[in-house]
Parts: structure tokens; sequence; C-alpha cells
């Protein structure tokens, strides 16, 4: 009788442990190119909620005072300050509002929806020329003000979250929330992309070194990042051996007295 109930049980604690490789990140040697892939350097077109950071530089303090006089219709901070070479520079973050529109001083309203930040850069630029005397140089940079996201699931602090910077892997963003748990499936890292055209969805396997030529490794504002439970965690048997073994030594006792309660009655 007990070989009938052990053997089942051991089986089921050799399959429950979950093995090194499930945790570990990039494994194994990169494939060579054959091709030229260009996915990820596709410009990204904002969306709505995205925050816009824009720096004007010229050396007319006054054409740049403009922008700060002006500052307190707009809900955004801004910045006026004059360099060393004697520019004047400005500089502020902007939402882009539920029409896809930025509201920048003096210059009004300028729609930003579903163009890159070099377009709206180009955009910026010539609506200042109204402004822009002869033999008066002006400058003008469009940026990502930070990529927010949302990260769910088997992580250690889900959550939204925004990092600075202009390019944001997906380990980095795991990075900044902990690490993915014991029980997170890093084989299989869903990630839904919100689009001008809809939501996409992707799969990445972060246990393989390839994943850094996914389209998606790279992140874009406003993906949302799932986290999958491995199958051990709806087992309940644990992830490591040590917790599997008293899972089944707790079920085998169980068992055990079930059979000696039946023999006695």
């Amino acid at each position: 009788m007990k070989y009938y109930i052990t053997i089942p049980l051991l089986l089921l604690f050799l399959s429950s442990c979950v093995s090194n490789k499930e945790f570990s990140y990039l494994q194994g040697q990169p494939k060579a190119n054959t091709e030229i892939k260009r996915i990820n350097d596709v410009p990204y077109k904002l969306q709505i909620d995205d925050m816009v950071h824009i720096i004007i530089k010229s050396n007319n303090q006054e054409l740049v005072a403009v922008f700060k006089k002006n500052e307190n219709n707009s809900s955004n901070t801004a910045t006026t300050n004059q360099n060393f070479s004697g520019n004047a520079n400005y500089y502020s973050d902007y939402s882009v509002d539920n029409y896809g529109n930025i509201r920048v001083p003096t210059l009004g309203e300028v729609n930003v929806l579903g163009y890159t930040v070099e377009e709206v850069q180009k955009k910026i630029e010539n609506k200042l020329k109204d402004f822009v005397k002869e033999g008066e140089n002006i400058f003008v940079a469009v940026k990502l003000a930070g990529i927010k996201f949302t990260i769910l699931g088997e992580i250690e602090n889900p959550g939204t979250r925004v990092i600075y910077q202009n390019k944001v892997s997906i380990l980095d963003a795991i990075a900044n929330s902990g690490d993915i748990t014991d029980v997170g499936n890093r084989k299989a890292v869903e990630i839904m992309r919100p689009t001008i055209s809809g939501v996409e969805k992707y799969t990445i396997d972060l246990t393989n070194i390839n994943a850094f030529n996914s389209e998606v490794f790279y992140i874009k504002p406003n993906d949302y990042i799932n986290v999958l439970p491995l199958k051990q965690k709806s087992w309940g048997t644990g992830t490591t051996g040590l917790q599997s073994l008293t899972t089944i030594v707790t079920v085998l006792s169980l068992i055990t007295s079930t059979i000696i309660l039946a023999r006695n009655l």
C-alpha cells in the first residue's frame, strides 16, 4: 500500500520543484543577426497623458521671458534662467490632454497626438518664427519627460511608476519594481501596449538572451506589464525542494493518519 502512495507523491515532488533555470535571466548565447532589425528604433508617437519636456533657448532674453510671464495661464511649472554664454533658457513639462493638445504659453494649444517628439519640435519652431527677429538665435528641444508604466502580477512591488529616462528596458521596469517573485513566470511576461489603433499584446521570454532582440524589450509610455504565475503556485506545492518536501510530508501524514483511523473503525 505504501508504495502506491509514495511513488505518486515522489513524482509530484519532482514535478513541483522549480528549476534554477526558471529564476535566471538572459540565459544562453546570443544569435548572430543576419539582418538589421529596426523595430526597436521606430519613433514613438505621442498619446494622451504623455508628459512632454520642452526646452527653448535664445540670445534674446525678452523673447524667452515671454513664456515665463504667461505661465500663470498653464497648469505646468516652468523655469527660466540665463547661462554663462548669455543665452536665456526656458524649460517646462506638459501633459497631453484628452484632446491630444499641450498648451504652451504665448504659443497657445499645440496638437501633439500621434506625432513624434521630432515632429513636435518642428511645430514649435515654426510657431516661434513669428516672434524671432533677424539676427536672433533660438534653439528648441522636445523630449519625453519620463516613461510611465504599470506592472502587475507576480512582482514584489506592483503599481504604476515613472522612470525619468528616454529609453527604458523591461528589465529596468522590473528592477524598479523589486524583481519578479519566486512563483513568477519569467518565460512568459506579457506586455499590453495601448496605441492609437488599439491595444497590442506581446509576450517576452526573459530567461533567453535573445530577449534583447524582442520588439518589446524596450517599453513604451503607458505599457502594462503582467507577470504571470508559474503552475507551481496553483498547485500550492512550493517553489523549492524544501517547500515541496514539507508540503508532501504534510499530505503523507494526513493520508497515513486516515488509513490508521480507518483500520481502527
